[in-house]
């Protein structure tokens, strides 16, 4: 009777394995579209680039204080 319970438990974690990974899969590709939608805003796009000239201006900065 042992060997019954085992083999129903295998036959369910299988199925529950399979369906894990569509949830997985669904759940990467909704945030790979949020990240798309968000790189592609305009906004966004000049906050980075403020962002990097900032950065640079004080990289700049410390190495011509040296």
């Amino acid at each position: 009777m042992g060997n019954v319970l085992v083999g129903a438990r295998r036959r369910d974690e299988r199925g529950m394995t399979t369906a894990e990974y569509a949830v997985g899969t669904v759940a990467s590709v909704s945030i790979v579209s949020v990240l798309i939608s968000i790189i592609n805003n305009p906004d966004f796009q000049k906050l980075l680039w403020e962002l990097i000239q900032t950065v640079f201006k004080v990289v700049l900065q410390m190495f011509a204080g040296s």
